[in-house]
Formats: C-alpha cells, structure tokens, sequence
C-alpha cells in the first residue's frame, strides 16, 4: 500500500496535481479509505499504481 504522499514522489506530482490527475482520468486507480471516517487516511495499492504506470507507457509505445 503507497501513502499519497508516495504516490506523489512516484509520479511527480504535488498533491493537487494527484488529485487533478485523478479526476481527469477516469484509468486511474481508486484510493482505498482506512476507515469509515472523514479522516481516515487512503491509500493506493501498489500493484495497480505499476499497472497504471505501464499502460501509460504501452500507450505511448503504440502510438
């Protein structure tokens, strides 16, 4: 599991760029809650970041 914060340092992006990036591009991997609450940290899973990350270079490559 990747923190935001991890995410970020991955791909580059501030945190408001993450969140641009997330509502702009519907391919992108949803954030899991840690709780219930309003508060409750997310996080991203890992493997699914790497699968987002190569996509976007397969894309790339075919084009």
């Amino acid at each position: 599991m990747l923190s935001f914060s991890e995410v970020c340092s991955l791909l580059r992006k501030s945190r408001s760029g993450l969140y641009k990036l997330m509502a702009s591009d519907s391919n992108f991997p949803k954030p899991i809650k840690d709780g219930h609450a309003r508060s409750a940290r997310s996080y991203f899973a890992a493997r699914e970041i790497a699968a987002y990350q190569e996509a976007k270079l397969a894309g790339r490559d075919a084009a």
